[in-house]
């Protein structure tokens, strides 16, 4: 066989994509709005610092609450540290079954979420209840396609979230994060990025420590021997 210098390349690094489901409905503004953009933006700032040569951090942002939108498309954390994001604007109700949906397809499209990389983070976050069909959506998130696979985590803000929902989301009643009030949104959120962040600098991922108050996940890497996710 003819010596090709072309055939010799260095492997691409793997993406960690992280999903943020916010709730922006009425019940978020002031202080609560104003708190989770804060604490998103640390969130992007302590990815960015954690991340490792040969990993990359993907952030894509869903809002739900006058209507469900693709805040932000997957961006690598360097560059929405650049460029920055735009601000949460706070109305309407709670669609976060309609979120949820938008999510799985993101996450089930391979042209969107690509194959062969570190199992997405979703981060669903609330402060109240959802008001549309959400139970079916989220039965689909969890058991069904490529978005069975990844990391879930939820934080409830306030004493009006519905855990319920949130709990049935996690799999778990006890992992749950709760911010009582605006002020806990950022400590809640650094629980959750500590736990991304570890697992993308880990050398093994199969034996990354996750803190006690995070939901339980599996930390496999896409196996390159895979035409699909994961």
């Amino acid at each position: 066989m003819a010596f090709n210098p072309n055939n010799y390349k260095a492997p691409e690094a793997k993406k960690l994509p992280v999903i943020l489901l916010l709730d922006v409905s009425g019940s978020m503004s002031g202080a609560k709005i104003d708190s989770l953009y804060d604490a998103t933006i640390d969130m992007i700032e302590t990815f960015a610092a954690a991340q490792a040569k040969e990993q990359i951090i993907d952030v894509a942002i869903i809002t739900f609450g006058d209507s469900v939108d693709l805040h932000t498309r997957y961006t690598p954390v360097k560059d929405l540290q650049a460029k920055g994001i735009s601000k949460f604007k706070a109305s309407g109700m709670t669609p976060m079954g309609t979120a949820l949906r938008m999510a799985k397809d993101m996450i089930d499209d391979k042209n969107e979420t690509p194959s062969r990389i570190y199992r997405p983070a979703v981060v669903l976050v609330s402060d109240g209840a959802p008001n549309d069909d959400w139970k079916g959506p989220m039965d689909k998130f969890i058991n069904d396609g490529r978005s069975a696979k990844c990391q879930r985590f939820a934080v409830a803000i306030g004493n009006d979230a519905d855990r319920s929902v949130l709990e049935r989301f996690i799999q778990d009643p006890n992992a749950v994060l709760f911010a009582e009030d605006a002020k806990d949104i950022s400590e809640q959120f650094k629980t959750i990025s500590m736990s991304i962040s570890t697992m993308a600098t880990a050398p093994n991922s199969n034996s990354v420590p996750t803190p006690s108050t995070a939901p339980k996940y599996d930390n496999n890497i896409a196996n390159d021997d895979d035409d699909d996710l994961y």
